[in-house]
Protein backbone atom coordinates (compact mmCIF):
# COMPACT_ATOMS: atom_id res chain seq x y z
CA UNK A 1 0.00 0.00 0.00
CA UNK A 2 2.94 2.38 0.40
CA UNK A 3 4.25 1.64 -2.94
CA UNK A 4 0.58 2.78 -4.77
CA UNK A 5 0.66 5.67 -1.66
CA UNK A 6 4.07 6.89 -3.59
CA UNK A 7 3.01 6.24 -7.07
CA UNK A 8 -0.63 8.90 -6.32
CA UNK A 9 1.29 11.19 -5.09
CA UNK A 10 3.64 11.02 -8.32
CA UNK A 11 0.71 10.59 -10.71
CA UNK A 12 -0.74 13.78 -9.01
CA UNK A 13 2.50 15.53 -8.80
CA UNK A 14 2.33 14.72 -12.76
CA UNK A 15 -0.89 16.40 -12.98
CA UNK A 16 0.37 19.32 -11.44
CA UNK A 17 3.63 20.03 -13.60
CA UNK A 18 1.53 19.56 -17.00
CA UNK A 19 -1.55 22.11 -15.57
CA UNK A 20 1.09 24.48 -16.92
CA UNK A 21 0.50 23.42 -20.79
CA UNK A 22 -2.75 24.11 -21.19
CA UNK A 23 -1.58 28.10 -20.17
CA UNK A 24 -0.19 28.61 -24.07
CA UNK A 25 -3.63 27.51 -25.34
CA UNK A 26 -5.22 30.46 -23.57
CA UNK A 27 -5.49 33.50 -26.78
CA UNK A 28 -5.09 37.09 -26.61
CA UNK A 29 -6.05 37.76 -22.50
CA UNK A 30 -4.15 39.31 -20.20
CA UNK A 31 -2.51 37.47 -17.69
CA UNK A 32 -4.88 38.41 -15.00
CA UNK A 33 -7.90 37.31 -17.31
CA UNK A 34 -6.54 33.94 -17.63
CA UNK A 35 -5.31 33.76 -13.93
CA UNK A 36 -8.69 34.47 -12.52
CA UNK A 37 -10.60 32.07 -14.98
CA UNK A 38 -8.38 29.18 -14.24
CA UNK A 39 -8.61 30.01 -11.05
CA UNK A 40 -12.35 29.90 -10.85
CA UNK A 41 -11.91 26.34 -11.70
CA UNK A 42 -8.71 25.37 -9.53
CA UNK A 43 -9.90 27.50 -6.66
CA UNK A 44 -13.59 26.76 -5.98
CA UNK A 45 -15.55 24.67 -8.47
CA UNK A 46 -13.15 21.17 -8.69
CA UNK A 47 -12.64 21.60 -4.91
CA UNK A 48 -16.55 21.76 -4.20
CA UNK A 49 -16.94 19.15 -6.17
CA UNK A 50 -14.30 17.30 -4.53
CA UNK A 51 -15.61 17.98 -1.27
CA UNK A 52 -19.35 17.13 -1.87
CA UNK A 53 -17.82 13.84 -2.83
CA UNK A 54 -17.02 13.19 0.69
CA UNK A 55 -20.73 14.18 1.76
CA UNK A 56 -22.15 10.85 3.22
CA UNK A 57 -25.43 10.60 2.57
CA UNK A 58 -28.26 12.94 5.08
CA UNK A 59 -25.31 14.99 5.98
CA UNK A 60 -24.24 18.50 5.12
CA UNK A 61 -21.27 19.84 3.94
CA UNK A 62 -21.97 23.60 5.71
CA UNK A 63 -23.28 21.80 8.22
CA UNK A 64 -20.29 20.61 9.23
CA UNK A 65 -18.60 23.47 8.59
CA UNK A 66 -20.69 25.62 11.06
CA UNK A 67 -19.98 22.50 13.60
CA UNK A 68 -16.17 23.10 13.55
CA UNK A 69 -16.29 26.71 13.48
CA UNK A 70 -12.67 27.07 14.93
CA UNK A 71 -11.48 24.71 12.25
CA UNK A 72 -12.79 25.62 9.78
CA UNK A 73 -11.96 29.38 10.08
CA UNK A 74 -8.78 28.56 10.47
CA UNK A 75 -8.68 26.63 7.57
CA UNK A 76 -9.63 29.37 5.75
CA UNK A 77 -7.23 31.86 7.66
CA UNK A 78 -4.54 29.95 6.30
CA UNK A 79 -5.90 29.71 2.95
CA UNK A 80 -5.86 33.90 2.40
CA UNK A 81 -1.83 33.35 3.67
CA UNK A 82 -1.37 30.98 1.17
CA UNK A 83 -2.59 33.05 -1.59
CA UNK A 84 -0.13 35.50 -0.63
CA UNK A 85 2.51 33.31 -1.21
CA UNK A 86 1.32 31.85 -5.00
CA UNK A 87 1.20 35.94 -5.52
CA UNK A 88 4.91 36.70 -4.15
CA UNK A 89 5.90 33.59 -6.01
CA UNK A 90 6.11 35.24 -9.86
CA UNK A 91 7.74 38.27 -7.98
CA UNK A 92 10.56 36.28 -6.95
CA UNK A 93 11.05 34.32 -10.16
CA UNK A 94 11.28 38.14 -11.76
CA UNK A 95 14.03 38.66 -9.03
CA UNK A 96 16.04 35.84 -8.80
CA UNK A 97 15.30 33.60 -11.81
CA UNK A 98 13.22 30.48 -12.19
CA UNK A 99 15.66 28.19 -11.44
CA UNK A 100 17.26 29.92 -7.66
CA UNK A 101 13.62 31.35 -7.18
CA UNK A 102 11.78 28.21 -7.75
CA UNK A 103 13.62 26.31 -6.04
CA UNK A 104 14.57 28.65 -2.50
CA UNK A 105 10.55 29.33 -2.45
CA UNK A 106 9.10 25.36 -2.57
CA UNK A 107 12.03 24.28 -0.60
CA UNK A 108 10.92 26.63 2.12
CA UNK A 109 7.63 25.78 1.28
CA UNK A 110 8.20 22.16 1.59
CA UNK A 111 10.17 22.06 4.62
CA UNK A 112 8.51 24.63 6.80
CA UNK A 113 5.17 23.01 5.89
CA UNK A 114 6.04 20.01 7.18
CA UNK A 115 7.72 20.94 10.13
CA UNK A 116 5.35 23.79 11.50
CA UNK A 117 2.25 21.69 10.71
CA UNK A 118 2.53 18.82 13.97
CA UNK A 119 3.95 22.04 15.80
CA UNK A 120 1.08 24.27 15.84
CA UNK A 121 -1.46 21.45 15.12
CA UNK A 122 -0.44 19.88 18.70
CA UNK A 123 1.05 16.66 17.33
CA UNK A 124 4.82 17.21 17.93
CA UNK A 125 5.52 13.61 18.51
CA UNK A 126 4.94 13.66 14.66
CA UNK A 127 8.28 15.18 13.85
CA UNK A 128 10.33 12.04 14.14
CA UNK A 129 13.90 11.57 13.27
CA UNK A 130 13.37 10.02 10.31
CA UNK A 131 10.51 12.87 8.98
CA UNK A 132 13.44 15.02 9.69
CA UNK A 133 16.20 13.46 7.69
CA UNK A 134 13.60 13.36 4.90
CA UNK A 135 12.85 16.91 4.40
CA UNK A 136 16.58 17.62 4.92
CA UNK A 137 17.18 15.18 1.87
CA UNK A 138 14.33 16.53 0.06
CA UNK A 139 15.26 20.49 0.13
CA UNK A 140 19.45 19.35 -0.44
CA UNK A 141 17.60 17.54 -3.84
CA UNK A 142 15.78 21.08 -4.75
CA UNK A 143 18.21 23.60 -3.84
CA UNK A 144 20.81 21.02 -6.27
CA UNK A 145 18.25 21.33 -8.96
CA UNK A 146 18.15 25.33 -8.43
CA UNK A 147 21.84 25.06 -8.91
CA UNK A 148 21.84 23.65 -11.95
CA UNK A 149 18.90 25.91 -12.99
CA UNK A 150 21.40 29.11 -12.57
CA UNK A 151 23.87 27.64 -14.39
CA UNK A 152 21.44 26.70 -17.43
CA UNK A 153 20.71 30.53 -17.38
CA UNK A 154 24.16 31.29 -17.39
CA UNK A 155 24.97 29.22 -20.02
CA UNK A 156 22.74 29.82 -22.33
CA UNK A 157 21.13 32.85 -21.85
CA UNK A 158 17.66 31.48 -21.83
CA UNK A 159 15.48 32.83 -19.24
CA UNK A 160 18.47 35.41 -18.17
CA UNK A 161 17.48 37.64 -15.52
CA UNK A 162 16.91 41.32 -16.66
CA UNK A 163 15.46 42.44 -13.45
CA UNK A 164 17.91 40.83 -11.14
CA UNK A 165 17.79 41.93 -7.49
CA UNK A 166 19.69 39.55 -4.90
CA UNK A 167 18.49 41.45 -1.80
CA UNK A 168 14.58 41.98 -2.86
CA UNK A 169 14.30 38.04 -4.53
CA UNK A 170 15.93 36.56 -1.54
CA UNK A 171 13.07 38.56 0.94
CA UNK A 172 10.35 37.96 -1.69
CA UNK A 173 10.89 34.01 -2.07
CA UNK A 174 11.28 33.54 1.48
CA UNK A 175 7.91 35.23 2.05
CA UNK A 176 6.56 32.98 -0.56
CA UNK A 177 8.00 30.16 0.69
CA UNK A 178 6.56 30.88 4.17
CA UNK A 179 2.93 31.92 3.08
CA UNK A 180 2.87 29.08 0.71
CA UNK A 181 3.28 26.61 3.45
CA UNK A 182 0.12 27.41 5.06
CA UNK A 183 -1.24 25.57 2.49
CA UNK A 184 -0.38 22.20 4.67
CA UNK A 185 -1.05 24.06 7.74
CA UNK A 186 -4.72 25.02 7.28
CA UNK A 187 -4.86 21.15 5.78
CA UNK A 188 -3.40 20.27 9.34
CA UNK A 189 -6.26 22.63 11.60
CA UNK A 190 -8.77 20.53 9.08
CA UNK A 191 -8.00 17.19 9.74
CA UNK A 192 -10.89 16.81 11.46
CA UNK A 193 -13.48 18.13 8.88
CA UNK A 194 -14.96 15.27 7.52
CA UNK A 195 -17.35 11.96 8.27
CA UNK A 196 -15.53 8.68 9.71
CA UNK A 197 -17.81 6.76 6.79
CA UNK A 198 -16.25 8.98 3.83
CA UNK A 199 -14.06 7.25 1.37
CA UNK A 200 -10.63 7.23 2.42
CA UNK A 201 -9.78 9.03 -1.19
CA UNK A 202 -11.61 12.33 -0.40
CA UNK A 203 -11.16 12.44 3.70
CA UNK A 204 -9.04 15.41 3.00
CA UNK A 205 -10.91 17.35 0.45
CA UNK A 206 -13.72 19.62 2.54
CA UNK A 207 -10.61 21.35 4.30
CA UNK A 208 -8.92 21.59 1.04
CA UNK A 209 -11.65 23.75 -0.69
CA UNK A 210 -11.43 25.90 2.61
CA UNK A 211 -7.80 26.23 2.09
CA UNK A 212 -8.50 26.83 -1.73
CA UNK A 213 -10.89 29.32 -1.32
CA UNK A 214 -9.11 31.54 0.93
CA UNK A 215 -6.62 31.54 -1.41
CA UNK A 216 -9.27 32.60 -3.68
CA UNK A 217 -9.99 35.45 -1.79
CA UNK A 218 -6.87 36.67 -2.07
CA UNK A 219 -6.32 36.16 -5.40
CA UNK A 220 -9.65 37.04 -7.05
CA UNK A 221 -8.80 40.91 -5.20
CA UNK A 222 -5.54 40.93 -7.19
CA UNK A 223 -6.58 39.88 -10.18
CA UNK A 224 -9.56 42.28 -10.55
CA UNK A 225 -7.58 45.31 -9.17
CA UNK A 226 -5.20 44.19 -12.46
CA UNK A 227 -8.27 44.50 -14.32
CA UNK A 228 -9.37 47.93 -13.75
CA UNK A 229 -5.49 49.28 -13.73
CA UNK A 230 -5.00 47.93 -16.86
CA UNK A 231 -8.55 48.01 -18.17
CA UNK A 232 -8.47 44.40 -19.24
CA UNK A 233 -12.73 43.48 -18.10
CA UNK A 234 -13.49 43.43 -22.15
CA UNK A 235 -11.42 40.26 -21.89
CA UNK A 236 -14.36 38.02 -20.35
CA UNK A 237 -16.71 39.87 -22.88
CA UNK A 238 -14.86 38.06 -26.06
CA UNK A 239 -17.03 35.74 -27.71
CA UNK A 240 -14.86 34.51 -30.12
CA UNK A 241 -12.45 33.26 -27.58
CA UNK A 242 -14.65 32.61 -25.05
CA UNK A 243 -14.85 28.65 -25.42
CA UNK A 244 -11.67 28.07 -26.68
CA UNK A 245 -9.92 29.89 -23.59
CA UNK A 246 -12.27 28.52 -20.72
CA UNK A 247 -12.05 25.59 -21.65
CA UNK A 248 -7.89 25.47 -21.18
CA UNK A 249 -8.82 27.60 -18.34
CA UNK A 250 -10.68 24.44 -16.99
CA UNK A 251 -7.87 21.83 -17.96
CA UNK A 252 -5.67 23.81 -15.91
CA UNK A 253 -7.38 24.16 -13.00
CA UNK A 254 -8.43 20.57 -13.46
CA UNK A 255 -4.78 18.97 -13.76
CA UNK A 256 -3.83 21.89 -11.07
CA UNK A 257 -6.57 20.78 -8.30
CA UNK A 258 -5.47 16.81 -8.68
CA UNK A 259 -2.64 16.68 -7.19
CA UNK A 260 -4.66 17.55 -4.25
CA UNK A 261 -6.78 14.79 -4.53
CA UNK A 262 -3.24 12.54 -5.06
CA UNK A 263 -2.55 14.02 -1.62
CA UNK A 264 -5.74 13.40 0.16
CA UNK A 265 -5.83 9.60 -1.72
CA UNK A 266 -1.60 8.80 -0.90
CA UNK A 267 -2.58 9.90 2.54
CA UNK A 268 -4.71 7.05 3.01
CA UNK A 269 -2.27 4.80 1.68
CA UNK A 270 0.62 5.63 3.28
CA UNK A 271 -1.07 6.02 6.85
CA UNK A 272 0.46 2.69 8.22
CA UNK A 273 3.90 4.55 7.93
CA UNK A 274 3.43 7.79 10.18
CA UNK A 275 6.90 8.88 8.60
CA UNK A 276 5.44 9.04 5.54
CA UNK A 277 2.35 10.28 6.89
CA UNK A 278 4.01 13.28 8.29
CA UNK A 279 6.10 13.79 5.12
CA UNK A 280 3.60 13.71 2.42
CA UNK A 281 3.18 17.35 1.95
CA UNK A 282 7.32 17.22 1.31
CA UNK A 283 7.09 14.35 -0.80
CA UNK A 284 4.37 16.21 -2.72
CA UNK A 285 6.13 19.13 -3.10
CA UNK A 286 9.51 17.59 -4.34
CA UNK A 287 7.43 15.71 -6.84
CA UNK A 288 6.25 18.77 -8.31
CA UNK A 289 10.00 20.21 -8.63
CA UNK A 290 11.08 16.61 -9.86
CA UNK A 291 8.07 15.84 -12.61
CA UNK A 292 8.36 19.91 -13.33
CA UNK A 293 11.61 19.57 -14.34
CA UNK A 294 11.05 16.45 -16.35
CA UNK A 295 8.58 18.45 -18.04
CA UNK A 296 11.34 20.42 -18.96
CA UNK A 297 13.42 17.89 -20.72
CA UNK A 298 11.39 16.75 -22.45
CA UNK A 299 10.37 20.02 -23.88
CA UNK A 300 14.15 20.69 -24.42
CA UNK A 301 14.65 23.50 -22.58
CA UNK A 302 18.29 22.36 -21.06
CA UNK A 303 19.55 22.10 -24.32
CA UNK A 304 22.66 23.89 -24.51
CA UNK A 305 23.81 23.08 -20.96
CA UNK A 306 27.09 21.53 -20.35
CA UNK A 307 27.26 18.08 -19.23
CA UNK A 308 28.32 19.34 -16.06
CA UNK A 309 25.07 20.93 -15.37
CA UNK A 310 22.83 18.29 -16.56
CA UNK A 311 25.12 15.94 -14.20
CA UNK A 312 23.81 18.50 -11.52
CA UNK A 313 20.40 18.64 -12.73
CA UNK A 314 20.61 14.19 -12.77
CA UNK A 315 21.95 14.33 -9.11
CA UNK A 316 19.12 17.06 -7.30
CA UNK A 317 16.50 14.56 -9.41
CA UNK A 318 18.35 11.19 -7.89
CA UNK A 319 17.96 12.72 -4.35
CA UNK A 320 14.65 13.97 -4.57
CA UNK A 321 13.43 10.23 -5.38
CA UNK A 322 15.77 8.83 -2.92
CA UNK A 323 14.00 11.65 -0.08
CA UNK A 324 10.75 9.91 -0.92
CA UNK A 325 11.67 6.41 0.04
CA UNK A 326 14.25 7.38 3.01
CA UNK A 327 11.91 7.69 5.71
CA UNK A 328 11.23 4.08 5.08
CA UNK A 329 14.62 2.87 5.27
CA UNK A 330 15.58 4.22 8.39
CA UNK A 331 15.03 2.39 11.43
Amino acid sequence: MIALGLLVFALGSICQASSYVPINKVKDWHWESFWAIQGLFAWLVFPLLGALAAVPQGESLIQMYLSHPREAGLNLLFGVLWGIGGLTYGLGLRYLGVGLGESLALGICASLGTIITPLVTGHPADLTTAVLVGVAVAVVGILIIGWAGYRKSAETGAGAVKDFNFKKGIFVVILSGIMSACFNIGLGFGANLNWPESPEAFKNLPATLLVTLGGAITNFAYCFYQNSKHKSWGDYARKDLMVNNILFCALAGLLWYLQYVALSLGKGLVKTSPALLTLSWCILMSMNVLFGNLWGVVLREWKGCSRKTILILMLGLAILIISCFLPELLP
